[in-house]
């Protein structure tokens, strides 16, 4: 069966984004640092960057190693209102009440039931999983159907912002599957259900 999986980067204080969605604070190192980190994680998920900059980023032609789908909030997904459909590359799909249907030919709009959705998207065989590509509020609403949760964490304390899992309190085990420091100061965790 497929996985819900939250791919996502955090800060230390569990903020996914600033007060207005911001997250060009997240600290990136120098040039070096960069690369080399960009590098490691866009060679594991290369679908994870947005068609626009794909080939900035060298994935122009690299197939999608993990996930051939992704599932977005409304916020997230208008983090640029240019850009109807950020990941052409995967099947989109994105959870609002408020957004009509008809936003592009290539996203999918559902008004409702997140767990349903991921439910019936969980048992499709296409041999790829889900990625869940935020916000923290529908992150809160799946975090039943969360199976692993792929966390980047920055050395930066926001203070303010969009929580990581908005919701209730409801405490839920993950085990550390593989972790990777790099010398930005950045870590990478994959953490999977208990």
């Amino acid at each position: 069966m497929r996985k819900l999986v939250y791919y996502i980067a955090v800060t230390l204080d569990g903020r996914i984004a600033g007060p207005a969605g911001e997250f060009d604070f997240f600290p990136q190192g120098d040039a070096q640092q960069t690369a080399a980190y960009m590098g490691f994680m866009n060679t594991l998920y290369p679908e994870t960057i947005p068609t626009a900059f794909r080939a900035a980023a060298g994935v122009e032609d690299a197939p999608n190693r993990r996930f051939d789908t992704v599932l977005m909030g409304r916020a997230t997904h208008q983090l640029d209102p240019s850009v109807p459909s950020p990941y052409a590359h995967l099947r989109q799909y994105v959870v609002s009440s408020t957004l009509k249907p008809d936003i592009d030919p290539a996203v999918t709009v559902v008004p409702g039931d997140p767990v349903g959705l991921v439910r019936d998207l969980k048992k499709e065989e296409t041999g790829k999983d889900i990625w869940l590509c935020g916000g923290g509020t529908l992150a809160g609403a799946l975090l039943p159907e969360i199976d692993e949760i792929v966390l980047k964490s920055y050395p930066v304390v926001a203070g303010a912002g969009i929580p990581m899992v908005e919701g209730g309190f409801d405490p839920t085990v993950f085990s550390v599957a593989e972790r990777t420091a790099f010398p930005n100061g950045v870590t990478a965790t994959r953490l999977v259900r208990n």
